[in-house]
């Protein structure tokens, strides 16, 4: 496929540095007690995120997962908004009632975080349903774990997405762990990918700490979705630096295993390809950085001086 321009490249690393940032200052506030439920990180997994949403178009939609936040910075969320969400404060993207795993933007393609696991094929197939029956040309990637990969949901999702053909890119972020079971434990084969096969569609294991590889391979499913070919599945396989959910001991894992990770995370990697092939200069992605840094703390100080929800709108916007 064709190489990205400077453009697409530097807002890719842009985007996985603001994704570092937004998740190290929730970590950080999660820790002190300034966040109320739970919140599940993505720190190390930035490149799945980033290199998905950076192949789609800005009308094509994302399903996420409980582990999302990376996924709606990726697709353009606005990290106020989310951040506001995540402190519970009435100015977030869900006035303060849903917390970080309901974070939503359809006017951006985000159909939302989810905290049940596998939530999100269904909805996925829906989208892509919508987009086939308007002729519109869009496509629906799903985002799921290991662990929603053996749920019915997702084999139901994939069945029906493969049955009619539908636009879907299945973009499964294997970080080794459903919860604390590794995946060695919880499935007989090594690559989910594989399952594709059973749907006869096209499947692909992927570095999902390589940003280009992840490109690369979801333009190529988003290209096949387009041109009424069906659904693929593409398996990042990555890993997350921090535990199932923020307070998790992760018992389960040693730190060897973490600090192997941990070396070859993707925005270093991607930075050292960039210097490499001349795209930018230090003093470029240096820059980026700063201004993504900026943007988070902007973010952190608008949701600390929003307000919190009245009592009175505690009915609100509640359906069921």
């Amino acid at each position: 496929m064709q190489q990205p321009d400077k453009k697409v490249l530097l807002d890719m690393y842009s985007t996985m540095t603001k994704i570092r940032l937004f998740e190290t200052e929730v970590q950080k506030f999660f820790g002190e007690g300034l966040i109320p439920g739970f919140v599940h990180l993505a720190l190390g997994e930035e490149a799945s995120a980033t290199g998905t949403c950076a192949a789609l178009k800005p009308s094509d939609m994302i399903t996420s997962t409980h582990r999302g936040h990376g996924h709606c910075i990726a697709k353009g969320g606005d990290p106020k908004l989310m951040m506001a969400e995540i402190f519970g404060k009435s100015t977030g993207y869900c006035k303060g009632k849903g917390g970080s795993m309901h974070i939503a933007d359809f006017n951006l393609g985000i159909l939302g975080a989810n905290g049940i696991v596998g939530a999100g094929g269904p909805l996925a197939v829906g989208a892509a349903f919508s987009c086939q029956y308007k002729e519109n040309g869009g496509v629906c990637a799903c985002f799921f774990g290991d662990g929603a990969s053996n749920q019915g949901t997702m084999q139901e999702s994939l069945n029906f997405a493969s049955a009619w053909k539908l636009p879907v890119i299945f973009v499964n972020e294997n970080n080794g762990y459903g919860i604390s079971c590794p995946t060695s434990k919880s499935m007989a084969i090594t690559n989910i990918s594989d399952r594709s096969a059973a749907y006869g569609i096209p499947g692909a294991t992927v570095d999902g700490n390589d940003v280009m590889a992840v490109y690369e391979a979801v333009s190529e499913a988003a290209k096949h979705a387009r041109e009424g070919k069906g659904p693929t599945l593409i398996e990042c396989k990555t890993y997350r630096w921090r535990g199932h959910f923020e307070g998790d001991p992760c018992v389960y894992r040693d730190d060897k295993e973490l600090k192997e990770w941990m070396a070859k995370e993707p925005i270093g990697r991607f930075k050292k390809t960039l210097l490499e092939n001349k795209v930018a200069t230090e003093a470029e992605l240096e820059g980026l950085k700063k201004k993504a840094e900026e943007e988070i703390a902007a973010a952190v100080k608008f949701a600390k001086e929003s307000p919190v929800p009245k009592v009175d709108a505690l009915l609100e916007d509640v359906y069921a």
